[in-house]
């Protein structure tokens, strides 16, 4: 049986929605494919009729995944204290616990860096936030300034992420979030 062309693209897109929440949660070594077909309802095989290879399909993920958090940071950014509200969100808890769902910067960014395998699509998400956290600062140095900015809240995420006590978790995100948002403080 022959599917229609739209049939075809869409079970493409839900075959990257699902990479990207993978990808992100479990991570990309982690992730075969045959169990994420198999969660669709999918052969194996049928995945190299939607892309050539895993790593193609990496980067549909990361993209999607970019696309995603691109609407909630235009969300963010549109607010009074555009920053702050960015920042808050960043270093939340729900961001600290649902890394499937969050930036894919500190999960499969990271990840592909680990493993020699640097993406434009992490350049391209990581160039979107510094730009909105740049047009946020007043003042000189302000692409530089936004730099340790993202590099900070993605350490803080990572670390936070990775420590077993859930206090630490919690201090290591206000801390950050503190000192960013008021750093005299």
């Amino acid at each position: 049986m022959r599917y229609s062309q739209d049939h075809k693209a869409q079970t493409h897109q839900r075959i990257i929605k699902e990479a990207s929440v993978r990808f992100r949660r479990d991570g990309i070594g982690a992730t075969g494919l045959q169990p994420l077909m198999k969660a669709l309802g999918l052969t194996h095989g049928g995945f190299y009729s939607h892309f050539k290879s895993k790593d193609e399909l990496v980067e549909k993920a990361l993209q999607a995944a970019g696309d995603q958090v691109d609407v909630t940071c235009a969300e963010l950014f549109s607010q009074d204290r555009p920053l702050e509200a960015f920042i808050n969100a960043y270093l939340s808890e729900w961001h600290q616990t649902s890394p499937h769902e969050g930036c894919p910067l500190p999960t499969m960014s990271s990840e592909l860096g680990m493993r020699g395998q640097p993406s434009p699509t992490s350049d391209a998400v990581l160039h979107a936030r510094l730009r909105q956290i740049q047009g946020t600062l007043e003042g000189e140095n302000t692409e530089r300034r936004s730099i340790v900015i993202m590099s900070t809240l993605i350490g803080a995420l990572l670390l936070s992420r990775s420590v077993e006590n859930p206090e630490l978790a919690a201090e290591i995100l206000e801390v950050t979030r503190t000192h960013l948002i008021q750093p005299d403080n």
